[in-house]
């Protein structure tokens, strides 16, 4: 039923625009030969019949904790104006590359749509056949990341100066509703509701319509009306606030130009210490276009970049991955080796599952390194020996041991990956296991694919990261630490791990957590991160 009233939709909006444009010019004509506007006095005095609002940078934020305040998301609290790069985002970590594909072809199509007509087509081809689980996983993991980062500190100021705060919004709810309630304290969301099927979305919007913000607004609170009101200067942002006792108006040319509406991350009214997906970058229309150009020449270029390092000798290999737009930079140098004969413990923060690798390449040397989850196309591809460990304390302090008698040893503490420039809770088995031990501080920065995943093919994180036009890597060997400040030195386990976790936290610039590998996937994937072997029938 409703793909017929979209066509029908179009066959309105074509017969419209068609008139539309020969009654503009023949008005133009009427104008111009001076029937319409004769003096400018009329012309001003027609134009400013409606006061304006005042600006947002006016509105007092003392003593409104008893108030209400409504607003929308989009254009207000998000500095960007257009919520494509968001469906983009949903349909490419949520539904896959193809239905990415198909939303960017039918940008230029949307461009030339009313407001309507264009959201109701963007959610048919973001949300058809989406899963539900899928979209909550996206809503809690990926898109708030992409909101703080765009948004609008002058709004949020005025929003958090309030002690009831209502969003109304024409966007999918199921696209805002989390992040607003979580990061920003919303009591009250209210949005374009979807249609769904079982545990599907069917892509239609619901038998209520495309949410109407002033009449939501009215709906809501009845006769009462709320104490401020702030949003754009358009036709739909006008009749919500009008409606408030207060309103507010934010300049779309100040928002994106102005750098005092810019969160600075200080600022975040929550941490943000994990969040999954692939994008690195808002896949605007442009942006989005550029990865897809980029992307047949990214999967050889991982490829070539993979053989190199496996095949080739450690200098040769770093200069060619150089060549190809690697970038490495190491500070510090290796460690004189151990006095006792067995092998130096390398104490890594972990950014991604390339970490011990490219310490290797920076050691030249080989290495061993130990982790907790590897699938086998990573352990078939890795260029340096990897070894699981079980979880089992005793087991794998065994283990650790034999490895160090037989070599260097790679570990990351952290036991999972985090992107951003926060340090996990470092494991203190390690402490116990060596007394030569050298802190490495690493660091990476891409800028189109993140390496890392919580709920994605972990299998692919080497390739995504070596995908990049120019990954990055910072290697930081901060030398040995002393003796004294070792187990050996009288020292506990958690005493050592906890000041080699502060010491490379200093030397990033990184702050430093109590969080583990569980509370990430618990987060970002629902788990806690461990894969639990099936039981053999007996």
């Amino acid at each position: 039923m409703d793909f017929p009233m979209i066509l029908l939709r179009l066959a309105d909006w074509f017969l419209y625009q068609f008139l539309a444009n020969s009654c503009y010019r023949a008005a133009m004509k009427v104008k111009n030969n001076g029937f319409f506007f004769k003096n400018q006095s009329i012309r001003s005095s027609s134009s400013n019949q409606f006061p304006l609002h005042p600006n947002i940078t006016k509105c007092n934020l003392y003593g409104r904790k008893s108030q209400t305040i409504v607003c929308d998301i989009n254009g207000t609290l998000l500095r960007t104006h257009s919520f494509f790069p968001y469906f983009m985002l949903v349909a490419f970590e949520g539904g896959s590359i193809l239905r990415a594909l198909l939303l960017l072809i039918s940008y230029p199509f949307l461009c030339i749509l009313d407001y309507e007509l264009k959201m109701r087509v963007m959610v048919f081809i973001t949300f058809c056949g989406l899963r539900l689980k899928d979209m909550d996983s996206v809503s809690r993991a990926v898109l708030p990341k992409f909101y703080l980062e765009n948004m609008n500190f002058q709004a949020f100021e005025v929003l958090d100066s309030a002690g009831c705060k209502v969003v109304i919004t024409s966007v999918p709810r199921v696209m805002v509703e989390g992040f607003l309630k979580e990061y920003l304290s919303v009591d009250h969301v209210k949005g374009t509701e979807l249609h769904t099927l079982g545990h599907y979305f069917t892509g239609l919007i619901s038998t209520s319509g495309l949410l109407v913000k002033h009449r939501a607004l009215k709906e809501f609170f009845g006769e009462k009306r709320p104490d401020i009101g702030i949003g754009t200067s358009s036709l739909h942002d006008h009749l919500l606030i009008s409606l408030c006792k207060e309103a507010y108006v934010i300049s779309k040319e100040e928002s994106k130009s102005n750098q005092i509406s810019v969160m600075p991350r200080d600022k975040y009214p929550k941490p943000l210490v994990f969040h999954d997906g692939r994008l690195a970058f808002l896949p605007t229309p442009l942006a989005t276009l550029s990865m897809f150009i980029w992307l047949p020449v990214g999967i050889l270029l991982a490829i070539f970049r993979i053989l190199v390092g496996i095949c080739l000798p450690y200098k040769v290999a770093v200069f060619l991955a150089m060549l190809t737009g690697v970038n490495l930079k190491v500070k510090g140098s290796a460690p004189q080796k151990s006095e006792n004969g067995k092998g130096v413990l390398y104490v890594c923060t972990h950014r991604t599952l390339l970490d011990p690798v490219f310490l290797s390449n920076s050691l030249c040397k080989p290495l061993t390194a130990v982790t907790y989850s590897l699938s086998k196309m990573s352990e078939i591809m890795a260029p340096i020996k990897t070894v699981r460990l079980t979880r089992d304390r005793k087991q794998d302090g065994e283990t650790m041991q034999k490895l160090l008698s037989e070599g260097d040893l790679v570990v990351c503490p952290e036991g999972t990956t985090c992107r951003e420039p926060y340090l996990l809770r470092f494991s203190s088995l390690f402490a116990e296991l060596a007394d030569e031990i050298v802190p490495v501080a690493m660091n990476t920065n891409v800028t189109m694919f993140y390496g890392t995943t919580a709920s994605g093919f972990k299998c692919l994180d080497p390739i995504f990261f070596l995908m990049n036009p120019r990954p990055s890597y910072d290697v930081q060997i901060l030398g040995k630490l002393p003796k004294e400040l070792t187990c050996a030195g009288g020292k506990s386990s958690h005493e050592v791990a906890n000041y080699i976790q502060r010491k490379l936290g200093h030397a990033l610039g990184f702050e430093c957590t109590t969080l583990t590998r569980r509370d990430k996937y618990l987060m970002l994937a629902g788990n806690e991160g461990v894969v639990e072997e099936k039981k053999k029938k007996s």
